[in-house]
């Protein structure tokens, strides 16, 4: 087993849930090519790493939003204007679409600066991604 693998595949799920550019579902792939890495290990350290990265996003929407304008803050005004209009007309189920490219980061940002609750937050995250890696272990491992 590849520790260097893992920790790979957690980096590059935890920057894809930041903005930044993680290229996450191309790691996982690539990683479940490998006959010695377990798939449900490879399925957990992603999972935990996109989640994490969605944590950051709710820890900037929930305490850091005075910093929204800087080049490095993950959403830009606009996305979060948009994420926010969504959130609020669906509620926090629509979380489970926090995997979705271009709206789902913003729309975890969104639920920080919300104040939606926390335990709430972490389970409707962690079920919208985990079934995004168990659908690409299940097709690709």
């Amino acid at each position: 087993m590849s520790l260097a693998a893992l920790v790979g595949v957690f980096a590059a799920a935890f920057l894809s849930a930041t903005l930044l550019f993680g290229l996450s579902e191309a790691v996982v792939i690539s990683a479940l090519q490998d006959p010695d890495l377990p798939r449900g290990l490879v399925f957990i350290v992603a999972t935990f790493g996109n989640v994490s990265g969605a944590v950051v996003n709710f820890v900037l929407g929930r305490f850091f939003l005075r910093f929204e304008g800087r080049r490095w803050f993950p959403v830009s005004q606009k996305s979060r204007a948009r994420a926010e209009a969504i959130f609020r007309k669906y509620g926090q189920p629509v979380l489970l679409l926090s995997w979705l490219p271009v709206i789902g980061d913003p729309l975890t940002l969104a639920a920080g600066l919300l104040r939606m609750p926390w335990p709430a937050f972490v389970l409707y995250v962690t079920i919208g991604k985990a079934v995004r890696y168990a659908l690409l272990v299940w097709v690709f491992g």
